[in-house]
Parts: structure tokens; sequence; C-alpha cells
């Protein structure tokens, strides 16, 4: 596994290269190009807000509900497309693979690192909001940093496995396209999380890991408090030991992603 790790460390120049090209290949043939990453979370809370609000009537509850929903899209875009990109990122370098010896749990690696790129401007966005909105994040924005950690480290979990068995599975990329849609509706992205509190369905935030990453972000720039430190402990805990095991399972059975390819 350590040998392993030192290729992956001595590829670094890959991984820069697969990271700068990702970013480069998602607005390649359009017009607004990078602008599309300030955009899109923009377009995505008009389109929720005239949703729930103008249809629906709902989110009045919820004081400045357009800031509510801008930090629940754009860490809930981060996550899907991250999770999306990197359960193809094998196949996508299928020709490469067969070529080069090359390490292949740095595919869905360099994907996941693609899309925090895209959360930074992302967070931008945010600002402009919480500026519009006359709201100010107290000291608890300190955490901010360590909850993008533990997302990223979350995601990569999930990346790893999921490009591992897409080789193998390939209409797990199909089912993966239903599953992220039910996520989106069964975590607080729209809706308030406090909603199930003390009901039944209460186990529909406690033991979703995006419900706790979302609440999180929202915690420490809306409400002035700590975030879940306890959730977001458990996540990384067990989102570190499974990128670990997936790392070692990449190092002895590599050979037969070449095979399947």
């Amino acid at each position: 596994m350590k040998t392993y790790i030192k290729e992956i460390l001595k590829r670094k120049d890959l991984l820069y290269y697969l990271v700068k090209s990702g970013l480069k290949a998602e607005h390649r043939n359009s017009y607004l190009g990078y602008f599309w990453w300030l955009l899109d979370p923009l377009l995505n809370v008009l389109v929720y807000y005239f949703l729930v609000v103008i249809i629906l009537n709902r989110g009045d509850d919820v004081a400045n509900y357009p800031l509510f929903l801008v930090i629940g899209l754009v860490a809930w875009r981060c996550i899907s497309s991250s999770i999306n990109s990197s359960a193809k990122s094998i196949m996508r370098y299928s020709s490469i693979i067969n070529q080069v010896y090359l390490p292949k749990s740095i595919f869905p690696l360099s994907f996941t690192i693609t899309q925090l790129f895209n959360f930074a401007f992302g967070l931008v966005v945010i600002a402009i909001f919480l500026t519009l909105y006359g709201v100010v994040p107290g000291w608890h924005i300190v955490y901010l940093p360590a909850i993008i950690v533990v997302q990223t480290v979350f995601l990569l979990s999930i990346g790893l496995i999921l490009s591992f068995v897409t080789v193998f599975v390939r209409d797990i990329d199909n089912l993966i396209t239903y599953v992220i849609r039910i996520f989106f509706y069964a975590s607080p992205i729209i809706w308030q999380g406090g909603r199930f509190e003390g009901t039944k369905l209460s186990w529909i935030i406690d033991l979703n890991p995006i419900a706790v990453i979302v609440e999180s972000y929202r915690d420490i720039l809306i409400y002035h408090q700590n975030p879940d430190l306890t959730g977001l402990g458990v996540i990384f805990l067990l989102a570190s030991l499974a990128c670990m095991f997936m790392i070692y399972y990449y190092s002895k059975n590599e050979h037969k992603i070449i095979k399947a390819l």
C-alpha cells in the first residue's frame, strides 16, 4: 500500500494535468466559459425559488429563504457533480489506462479535486447573497475549511468506490442518477431539516451525511452557531477509513480493471 501511495505522489504532474483539463473540458464549447460556474448556481436558485415559493407557496417559514436555498444548492451541486463524474472517471480514460501503467485511483481523485475548484466559485455566489441580505458570518466561519475537508474526503471515498464498481457493472451508472435524485429530495436542500425533528422521519436527517454537511454550512454562515461537530467527525472518520481501504483494494486489484476494460 505504501508503494502504491508513492506511485500516486510521483504522478502529481499527471494529477495537475487531469484537474486542469477537467476544468477546461466542462465549458470548452460554451460562449460564457467559466462564467457558468457563477451563473449556474444563480439560475438554480431562481428555478427552485419559483417552484417552492411561487408555485407551492412554501418557504415563507424560513428567514432569508433565497440565501438558505443558495447554500443548499451550491453544496448539492458540488456533491452530485463529484459523484457523477468520479463514477465515470476510470471509464473515461480507458484508452490511456490500456497503454500506460497508472495508479487508477488517481482518476476519481482528480475529478473530486476538479469539483472542489468549482465549489470555490459557488462560495463566491454564497458571499454575494450574504452581502445582499446583510448577513455577516460570525467567528463560526473558522469551521468552514474543516467542513470543506470533510465534504472532500466523503466525496473521494464515494468516488473511489463507484469508479471501481462501474468498470465491472456498467449499469450502475444509470442507477446512480436515480439514487442521487432520491438523496436530493431526502436532504434539506430546498426544505428545512428541522421539519422532521421529533417525528418518525427524523432518521432521514440523522443518518444522512449530506444533510449533516449542508446544515453545517448554514449553521456557520447564517445562524451563527457551531456545526454538528459530532456528525462531521463521524463522517470524516468513516470516509477516511473507506478511502484507506479502497486505496489498499486498488493496489491489490488494479489488474482486474485492465482486464475488464
